[in-house]
């Protein structure tokens, strides 16, 4: 069975590469085999089809439309800028150079950036820090006078209810 799949997926395989090589060939031997059986007959209707009068003016040249282009060549091409001459004179070292400074100047903006953003950084944590300072320092305020608060309503409970009491033993009936 597994020997019978094989040979059947090789063939397809074949088939699949022939139809794929006259996808891509095809058009081109279609038009080259047309071409040559065609020749006789194309003279032959070139003959009967008188030729044809054409008033249409030349097509512009390059030269009309933009006259600078034509003096443009590789050889002279910056010959005027000195800017541009200096730079081509350069060697490779001295250009490898040139890009080395260039990198180390922009990773030391990148440095400075970064130093003042984290100076920036330091400073808002420790005004945050000097906040949450107060916030912990005004709760344990609020927490101690809570608890003060709590200690004395307990003992003025305490005197209410000795006092309460006295006032039954003394004959008071309440509310």
């Amino acid at each position: 069975m597994a020997r019978r799949s094989g040979s059947s997926l090789r063939c397809c395989l074949v088939i699949f590469a022939v139809v794929s090589a006259l996808v891509v060939c095809g058009p081109v031997l279609y038009w080259r085999f047309k071409k040559s059986f065609g020749l006789s007959d194309s003279k032959a209707s070139s003959s009967s089809c008188p030729p044809c009068i054409c008033n249409c003016p030349p097509p512009l040249s390059l030269l009309k439309m933009a006259p600078g282009l034509a003096n443009l060549s590789v050889t002279d091409c910056g010959n005027n800028d000195p800017d541009l001459k200096r730079e081509m004179e350069k060697q490779f070292v001295d250009l490898l150079t040139e890009e080395l400074k260039l990198q180390e100047a922009v990773a030391e903006e990148h440095a400075r950036r970064m130093n003042v953003t984290l100076a920036e950084a330091k400073r808002v944590a420790s005004q945050y820090q000097k906040e949450a300072e107060k916030c912990i320092a005004a709760t344990e305020t609020c927490e101690e006078a809570r608890e003060r608060g709590e200690a004395l309503v307990i003992r003025e409970r305490k005197v209410t209810s000795l006092w309460e009491r006295r006032a039954r033993q003394m004959g008071w009936e309440g509310e």
